[in-house]
């Protein structure tokens, strides 16, 4: 379909050209943004991006691992991580868009120490990814256990290596020279079958014996903590991973750049044609943002309560080896012992999913930072282009070696999720630098925005700064039970 189509009297896009630098603005790619929901429809999609690897680590394993530990007790926690963090994610979608500047650009411009030519950030954020690599490699872990659910065989070694190897191999030749239409597209078609197969298990469990009473559902909507310090790192370390982590908020910039967002707003002036694109352009990106966090929350809420209510009930938590053995008890004590093919098939998918997106978006994020450091010019695209190539291979290399190595899937997913929060602390100083210093005056937001930008800031610092106290106690009385043995 040509990009002249109407569409409810808009014009239908072509989608990014792939012929072009999507980072590089120029004047030939302006394009009016569309006026309505229903014009912008076929503008969005980073959001699909975002949610498919949001999906595998944070609702399916670390959402349900929190659930079947807590009972009902922290669905209100779980709803609120999901919602708390997107109004960082538009703050830096903003600054995308007006600027033009991929994250690690703009991460690069920020007050400061610098060593060498990167700014702090980029350096503790290089730091912080060697433990979220961890969280990736408890994602190929799930693949390969599932898989084995298939081929009990390949449980033994070499052939579990060679089966991790496989797994990661198959992700790289996806998004070794994957342009963003096809990511785009394909994270759509993975996550939407899964989530259609969980809606179906939530709406049967209601006709067993393990339904959810009203009682039980709301008493989840309750703000509560429990006493239980290992249950309350859990529940931290999945706030970091449920909804947008500080990685997928540094990686939307990207999705929102090779979409088009910032090219057909164009280089910034003085005009008020300028102002009124980057505006609608914005717009677009506010329901991207908005509908992509509607789509993960009712997902995440799912499977709380599959977890919540089939695991918690009977004491099973996904852990270890078992880890998607004890997660399929939530589909086929819901829809039968037939369910279980149809699971493991589904979370095959939906863990998958998650690989192909987050190395789509490391493979970007990585050689952006690697750029500021030195080691070459991200706005040359040939020489960005083979970075990102060669990182497709290598990044998940490392992926299913860790797993190998570790062997607990689900305990490398809680451990990556804990540097995440870490990470959401880098993004919120950034975001409330953007907004303040950045911002151009003609695209200042309103006080209610504001006022949600501060409230999710200061939440996300709380969260972090009791993970950082609980921790310190776990460690003090690690430390004096040692001594006292």
């Amino acid at each position: 379909m040509s990009g002249q189509d109407s569409f409810a009297g808009e014009a239908i896009p072509d989608g990014p050209d792939p012929n072009t630098d999507p980072y590089q603005l120029d004047v030939s790619a302006i394009r009016e943004p569309p006026q309505t929901l229903r014009g912008a429809l076929p503008y969005l999609g980073p959001g699909f991006i975002l949610s498919a690897s949001i999906v595998g680590s944070g609702e399916l394993i670390a959402t349900t691992i929190v659930g079947a530990k807590a009972g009902f007790v922290l669905m209100w926690f779980i709803i609120f991580s999901c919602l708390i963090k997107v109004a960082v994610q538009i703050e830096f979608g903003k600054h995308a868009i007006s600027s033009g500047e991929s994250t690690m650009a703009a991460l690069n411009n920020l007050p400061g120490p610098r060593l060498g030519n990167a700014n702090w950030s980029i350096w503790t954020w290089l730091l912080l990814m060697a433990l979220k690599m961890l969280q990736v490699g408890g994602i190929v872990g799930g693949v390969v256990l599932a898989l084995e659910e298939f081929f009990p065989s390949l449980r033994e070694m070499p052939v579990r290596a060679i089966t991790a190897y496989a797994v990661a191999a198959s992700v790289s030749l996806l998004v070794f020279r994957g342009h963003y239409l096809l990511i785009e597209k394909a994270s759509l078609l993975m996550i939407g079958g899964f989530t259609l197969f969980t809606l179906a298990s939530v709406c049967v469990l209601q006709t067993t014996d393990l339904a959810i009473s009203r009682g039980e559902f709301i008493s989840g909507l309750i703000p509560n903590i429990p006493a239980e310090a290992a249950i309350l790192l859990v529940a931290i370390g999945a706030f970091g991973i449920t909804g947008v982590g500080g990685d997928e908020i540094m990686a939307y910039n990207y999705w929102l750049l090779e979409k088009g967002y910032a090219r057909y707003t164009g280089p910034r002036d003085d005009s008020p044609q300028w102002e009124m694109r980057a505006k609608g352009w914005i717009r677009v990106m506010y329901w991207d943002a908005t509908l992509a966090m509607l789509a993960y929350t009712a997902m995440t809420v799912m499977f709380y309560l599959l977890g919540a209510a089939i695991l918690n009930r009977q004491g099973l938590v996904p852990e270890d080896n078992q880890l998607i053995a004890t997660l399929g008890n939530m589909y086929t004590q819901s829809l039968g012992p037939w369910a279980r093919t149809v699971y493991v098939i589904g979370a095959v998918v939906v863990l998958y999913s998650t690989l192909f997106a987050a190395l789509a978006a490391w493979t970007r994020m990585f050689s952006d930072a690697f750029a500021r450091v030195g080691l070459y010019r991200f706005e040359n695209e040939r020489s960005r282009l083979w970075w990102i190539g060669l990182l497709a291979w290598v990044i998940p290399f490392g992926w299913a070696t860790l797993f190998l190595l570790t062997g607990k899937p689900a305990l490398m997913v809680i451990l990556g999720g804990i540097a995440t929060v870490v990470i959401l602390l880098i993004v919120v100083f950034a975001a409330i630098f953007f907004r303040y210093r950045k911002l151009d005056q003609r695209l200042l937001p309103t006080r209610f925005y504001d006022a949600t930008l501060w409230v999710s800031a200061i939440a996300i610092v709380v969260v972090a700064a009791f993970l950082a106290f609980q921790t310190a106690h776990l460690a003090f009385q690690t430390v004096t039970k040692l001594i006292g043995e």
